[in-house]
């Protein structure tokens, strides 16, 4: 029997390329990168939850994220932190308009903090080759 694809995204963020870009680059890249990346991530969907009156206070935002978190599986790339698997519930819950422009947000941070990473090794091997000169 032929199996039958669909055009249906297996994940949530799959729906749109830019998030689902930035989403694999993220999981592919190192704890400390992740966290400062959740943490960002944190900090913009506030702002735009707040800009966009859906909540209007933070302690809305984190009662509503809660509650979805309290009722979700715990087996995804993203569960192991509970920073990342915070800011990861809240871009889920935000609107598809507000996830779009956040996720070219975190597209950005999540190359800017890789090259950043890149940069930070490379000027320590240089040090390491000029101190193993000395």
């Amino acid at each position: 029997m032929k199996e039958e694809f669909t055009t249906q995204a297996r994940r949530w963020y799959d729906q749109d390329p830019v998030l689902s870009s930035a989403m694999q680059t993220l999981e592919e890249s190192g704890d400390d990168t992740q966290i400062k990346i959740a943490l960002n991530l944190i900090k913009i969907i506030t702002e735009h939850n707040i800009e966009d009156s859906k909540y209007e206070e933070v302690s809305d935002i984190i009662t509503a994220t809660e509650v979805d978190l309290a009722t979700q599986k715990r087996n995804r790339w993203y569960d192991i932190d509970e920073t990342v698997r915070t800011a990861i519930s809240m871009l889920q819950n935000c609107p598809e308009e507000t996830r779009h422009a956040i996720a070219v947000e975190m597209a950005k941070m999540v190359v800017e903090e890789i090259k950043k990473n890149e940069e930070d090794e490379e000027d320590d091997d240089e040090l390491d080759s000029e101190d193993n000169e000395e």
